[in-house]
Parts: structure tokens; C-alpha cells; sequence
């Protein structure tokens, strides 16, 4: 039977063998995997996710990698379920249109387009679309919602297939993918035999910087291969007959790089947003192995408090909850020392409700639930939306109930605020 994993031996954007772990994590299982035995739950196999820097171009990454056919067969993320999602991506489709002006009936490719939400912003321009995405289910449902979608992964054989049959595309996309594909360099292959030659190449992934600055631990798992800066990707881009033309921080993710790029020698001017975070890269020593060390104490240190909270709830018989079944969640217990201290997580997802969480085999049951059940702890696994999930649940709170928010640094919340511990 062939592994599900394997071992790349160089740098995913410069070839290098000169990689070297900086950051040693617990082994998880996959995410977004569900299964309605508990027993099978708790037998899935657990892969590494150390994370590992290039000492040649300083490109972060991940040398464990899953088969994409395992890693993207039962996804179960969907984009325009998530919160906050469908709104970023109008606002983007909006500037990206600004920036390129395509004419009439161009054409848009997003590459790894989930469910098709940030397509349907630029089919309402008028732009003509198509969708690349290889999880079954996200591709089936943009298909049905007129967002027409290839249910394959991205390859040089279906760039030039889209291109022979539709011609070049004013506008490609890769958003919250752009970290996900192991062989980078075939990826923007394709954009460049895609891309028009007054088209630009959008993408979007979570910015090393942020993830170092706010100890995001719960954005490292196995569909981010890669924690990108800017100083590697010129370079990179450049071998591949691209140009990165403009870079922008966003908020989403609680830290994000979107950029923009064209074909090498386009018609637009390089703009003072990548030579300015190039310097601030540089000021940041974000290319030197120390800083990503000086990360992994950090996230240390965060380990040993939860694991002091976790030892106390269970000499009290506390009752402990994880709010959202998210796939940021195997990584949190596994990596924070939280294995076997939650008791039910609340999520009201219908391909996740009734069944187990990979790992430690936590059940899953309706948000309600938070409330009937009234446990002493929620700790909050969908990190991303800590606030508004405690902002939506001052009932819980009011009852005497109390919110963990995990990272950047461990927080206890109760109905006055913050509570020491």
C-alpha cells in the first residue's frame, strides 16, 4: 500500500538542499476528516508538520507531504460558509478589476476556487469564469451554482486546455491556496501559459511575519506547505517569467500577504509596496533561522500554560468544550497539550455534526448544545473568530461560563472580561 506521505529532500521554491527544522512539532492527523466511529477517529494516523527554513532563499516550509488525493478527497471546508469570507472576496474582486480593467467578456481562473464564492463577484462584472479545484464535493457545488469548475488539480495540461479553449485569462486567482501546493513552481507555470499579457495573477496566503508576531500555531497543518514571505517569492517568481508588481498586508486570517503579480517585463511599474516590505523583512531578520527558533520557544511557552490549565481541569472534574470544528483544531490540542482534556466540541456544520474529530476522537454536537449543556470551559478551537464567537454567546457567559482564546497568548474570559489564572 503506497504512503500517503513522503519526504521532500530540497526547497519547495529554490531547489536548495541547504533546509534545516527550525520549528519541531507533534505529529496530527488530517483535518477537515470526520468519521462517525470514535474508535476510528482516534485511530487516524497522525503526519508530521515540522516546519523547516531554507537556509539559500529563507522560504518556510513543510518537507512532509501528504498525497493530495488523500489530503483534499473528504475537504470539508467550504468558502462561502465561512465567516466573513464572501465579503473579502467581493472587496478584493473589486480592486483586482481596478487594477486590471480587463474588457468585455474576459476571463477569470481561480485556481483552487472551493466552492466558486470569489468567482461569483467577477461573473456579476460580467467576466466570463472558470474554477480549478480537486475536493469533490466544493467543486460539485460551484458547478451547481453556475460557476463552472474543473474537479481536477491545476496542471500545465489543463492550464494549456484552458487556454486553447478560452483564451487568456485577464484576472487568475489563488486565494488561501497559494500555500497549499507542494510543487510551487508548477503552479505558476500554469499562470504564466494562462495569463494574458496585460493580465495580473492575484494571490493570497498568511504572512510568515504575522504568524511569527502572533504565535499563530493553529495556522500550521498539513494543507499549508508553505508560510510565505516576500524576499524568497521575487526571486522565485522571477525564474518562472513572473514579476511581483505589488504587495499589500490584509487582516483576514489575522495576517495575510495579497499580491499582485505579471508577466516579467509587463507593462506596470513595480510599486513601493515590495520594496518596502523586502526592507522590513530584512529589518525583521525574517530570513534567519534564529527568528523561527525564537518562534518555537514561543509557542513552548504556550504549550506549558495550557498544559497547566488542562492538569487543573482535570484534578477539578471540570466539564470542557471546543467551540468550531475547525481545521486549525487537531493542531491546537495536539500542539498545546490539550489531548483528552476537551469533552464536546459545538459546531453546527451538517458534514461534521454526529460524527468524531480525527485525533482524539471528540464528538461533535450542535451549538445549542453550549447552552444546554453549560460546560465550565469552551475552549475556542476556531481561533480565528475568538472574538465574535465570544461577543455571540454573553449568555454563556452570564451563567457562569468561561471562554479559553489560545494565541496569540492563552486568555480566560469570563462575563466581566478577562479573569487571571
Amino acid at each position: 500500500m503506497m504512503q500517503p506521505v513522503r519526504r521532500r529532500e530540497t526547497c519547495r521554491l529554490c531547489d536548495s538542499a541547504r533546509v534545516e527544522r527550525v520549528v519541531k512539532l507533534e505529529p496530527i492527523p488530517l483535518s477537515e476528516n470526520y468519521s462517525y466511529d470514535r474508535n476510528d477517529a482516534r485511530g487516524r494516523a497522525r503526519y508530521p508538520v515540522d516546519v523547516y527554513m531554507c537556509e539559500a532563499c529563507g522560504h518556510v516550509q513543510h518537507l512532509d507531504v501528504i498525497d493530495p488525493k488523500v489530503l483534499w478527497d473528504s475537504y470539508t471546508y467550504y468558502s462561502g460558509e465561512a465567516k466573513g469570507m464572501p465579503e473579502h472576496f467581493r472587496s478584493v474582486a473589486e480592486r483586482a478589476l481596478t487594477k486590471v480593467e480587463p474588457p468585455a467578456n474576459a476571463l477569470a481562473v481561480d485556481i483552487g476556487s472551493n466552492d466558486g464564492s470569489l468567482l461569483k463577484p467577477f461573473k456579476a462584472a460580467g467576466l466570463r469564469v472558470i474554477g480549478v479545484d480537486p475536493a469533490t464535493d466544493a467543486a460539485r457545488r460551484a458547478n451547481e451554482a453556475g460557476i463552472a469548475t474543473f474537479c481536477e488539480l491545476m496542471t500545465p495540461k489543463l492550464a494549456r486546455r484552458i487556454r486553447d479553449e478560452h483564451g487568456p485569462a485577464h484576472v487568475i486567482c489563488a486565494f488561501n491556496v497559494f500555500a497549499h501546493a507542494d510543487d510551487l513552481g508548477e503552479m505558476v507555470d500554469c499562470v504564466r501559459i494562462m495569463l494574458h499579457d496585460d493580465g495580473l495573477f492575484f494571490f493570497e496566503a498568511q504572512y510568515l511575519m504575522d504568524i511569527i508576531d502572533g504565535v499563530l500555531i493553529a495556522t500550521i497543518f498539513h494543507e499549508h506547505m508553505s508560510h510565505h514571505s516576500v524576499t524568497p517569492l521575487v526571486p522565485f517568481l522571477n525564474r518562472h517569467g513572473l514579476e511581483l508588481i505589488a504587495i499589500e498586508r490584509a487582516k483576514i486570517q489575522h495576517g495575510s500577504l495579497i499580491g499582485a503579480v505579471q508577466l516579467r517585463g509587463g507593462k506596470r511599474a513595480i510599486d513601493g509596496s515590495v520594496t518596502g516590505l523586502l526592507k522590513l523583512e530584512s529589518e525583521r531578520n525574517l530570513t534567519q533561522t534564529s527568528t523561527l527558533r525564537a518562534f518555537e520557544a514561543k509557542v513552548q511557552d504556550l504549550r506549558a500554560t495550557t498544559v497547566r490549565l488542562a492538569d487543573g481541569w482535570r484534578k477539578s472534574g471540570a466539564n470542557v468544550a471546543g467551540y468550531g470544528a475547525a481545521r486549525s483544531g487537531p493542531t491546537l490540542i495536539a500542539q498545546l497539550g490539550l489531548k483528552g482534556a476537551i469533552d464536546f466540541i459545538v459546531d453546527d456544520h451538517p458534514q461534521k455534526v454526529g460524527r468524531f474529530e480525527t485525533g482524539d476522537g471528540i464528538p461533535v454536537v450542535p451549538t445549542k448544545e453550549l447552552l444546554e449543556r453549560q460546560p465550565d470551559y469552551c475552549v475556542i478551537l476556531a481561533w480565528v473568530h475568538a472574538q465574535k464567537i465570544i461577543e455571540t454567546n454573553q449568555e454563556y457567559l452570564r451563567r457562569g461560563g468561561r471562554f479559553v482564546v489560545l494565541c496569540p497568548q492563552t486568555r480566560i474570559v469570563g462575563a466581566s472580561g478577562d479573569e487571571p489564572f
